[in-house]
């Protein structure tokens, strides 16, 4: 990536590169592959001297299996901006007391609405066994 200068989280990046590929048993030679790149290249990414792109850490995370947050969880952080970004805030846990009887109902209204009569019966089974389970 010409022209942009890699700082500390670069190098963090790279070190958690470097860690999910040895812990995944993959080579350099065969990363580098995938990307369509040197092994020396990658070698540059995992220490953080060149900054890997977006699409090749979304194909590194699918090799190995590990979600792209895991990259940047505990990076250092180098701006004042809000950790949420521009993502949706986390949900609320449900609370309300009394509305579950409310909820079920919409459910099953909507169910009952869009899915297939075959569909609707598993989910009535289900929705028994599951009963059955708690002691209802």
């Amino acid at each position: 990536m010409a022209g942009q200068k890699t700082d500390q989280r670069d190098v963090y990046v790279g070190q958690r590169i470097a860690e999910q590929r040895r812990k995944a048993s993959l080579t350099q030679r065969r990363v580098a592959e995938s990307f369509g790149m040197s092994a020396a290249q990658l070698q540059k990414y995992e220490k953080g001297t060149n900054r890997i792109s977006a699409i090749h850490l979304d194909i590194f995370s699918r090799m190995t299996g590990v979600p792209l947050e895991y990259f940047f969880q505990g990076a250092p952080r180098l701006d004042d901006l809000q950790q949420g970004g521009f993502g949706e805030g986390r949900q609320q846990p449900y609370q309300a007391e009394g509305d579950l009887q409310n909820l079920a109902e919409a459910m099953a209204r909507r169910v009952g609405e869009h899915l297939p009569e075959a569909v609707r019966k598993d989910l009535a089974a289900a929705a028994q066994a599951f009963g059955r389970k708690l002691g209802g």
